[in-house]
């Protein structure tokens, strides 16, 4: 099995055509076709069903397509790890986060990692946690900023840098409409959710699990007036009154059409002063990366950055409002 032959599987399984994927590789479709033969040979097991010109791939190819992504994502890192011991003035560095994190500080961490590290590439993939968790497992970042806990199996090590408080979002007052005014309350049940249309993110976001998984422990199913959104969707839609939605606190920053009330499925401790906030509800976030490979030298490096400006932010205060570091000062 040659790395050229994966290669060239993987073109023909996405594009779903012999000459089209030659023409984006740049060879010949007869040197594409006999090396797919030759992958098949050996495999013992046709990759492809080729019925009235109709590309398919067959059980053996659907097994085979995550595996070949994988190793050649691995030989990319490999030729990359070794650039990088020329004292990290080449490389790069595949990170995924959630959208509060890109919205939040993760801008501010990237200025300084490249400020120090100038020569590594930086490739950022935004996306909901169960998305990052199944692009980290196949090979195709380095390291994830993820929700713990993480779903399923995955062969992942992970290290908690940070608690955030989610809180449901509402138009700010002056901005209401009929069904989403602002509570005159210092917390909200997840059961006060039963009423109200919420604005609900669309499959592969941590929060639209939890949001659904604790109305339904409260004993109701959640209504939706939208669903389907990103971050920057979502709580557009709550400015414009269409419906509420549970979002971490730091997406609130910078967004005046905006309020945040803490989120909690308690009641304040018995003796609490009248006013006092419930438990909140909170989520921790990881720096994840898989378990079978070393992270680079540049991901290592990165890792160090983020704690540190983690770890400062907390000693001067700065950190953005209902967040809390979890790494040591």
């Amino acid at each position: 099995m040659q790395l050229q032959q994966l290669a060239y599987f993987i073109a023909v399984a996405e594009i779903r055509h012999f000459t089209h994927a030659a023409e984006a590789l740049r060879v010949a479709q007869p040197s594409l076709s006999k090396q797919i033969r030759a992958l098949e040979t050996e495999l013992g097991a046709p990759l492809f069903s080729r019925a009235r010109g109709n590309i398919a791939l067959t059980p053996a190819g659907e097994a085979l397509l995550p595996l070949a992504k994988r190793i050649l994502a691995d030989v990319e890192t490999a030729r990359l790890e070794v650039q990088e011991l020329v004292g990290l003035r080449r490389g790069r560095v595949r990170l995924g986060a959630t959208p509060s994190l890109c919205g939040g500080l993760l801008a501010d961490v990237l200025r300084r990692f490249h400020d120090t590290y100038p020569g590594i590439r930086l490739l950022v993939e935004e996306g909901g946690s169960r998305d990052l968790v199944r692009e980290l497992t196949r090979g195709s970042l380095d390291l994830a900023l993820v929700i713990l806990p993480l779903s399923g199996d995955a062969p992942l090590e992970t290290t908690s840098i940070l608690r955030e408080h989610l809180v449901v979002a509402f138009p700010a007052p002056g901005s209401t409409t009929r069904g989403t005014q602002l509570p005159r309350r210092h917390y909200l049940r997840v059961e006060d959710l039963r009423d109200r249309p919420l604005v609900m993110f669309r499959p592969g976001y941590d929060l639209r699990e939890a949001t659904i998984t604790a109305c339904r422990q409260a004993g109701f199913e959640p209504r939706f007036a939208v669903e389907g959104g990103e971050m920057d969707a979502v709580l557009r839609f709550v400015e414009a009154g269409l419906g509420v939605a549970v979002v971490p606190s730091m997406v609130l920053a910078g967004r005046p059409g905006l309020r945040g009330i803490p989120l909690t499925t308690d009641e304040p401790p018995n003796g609490a002063r009248r006013g006092a906030p419930a438990p909140g509800l909170l989520r921790t976030i990881a720096m994840a990366h898989r378990k079978d490979v070393t992270p680079t030298h540049a991901a290592r490096a990165f890792q160090q950055v983020l704690q540190t400006y983690i770890s400062e932010a907390a000693r001067a205060g700065t950190l953005p409002p209902g967040v809390e570091a979890l790494v040591d000062p």
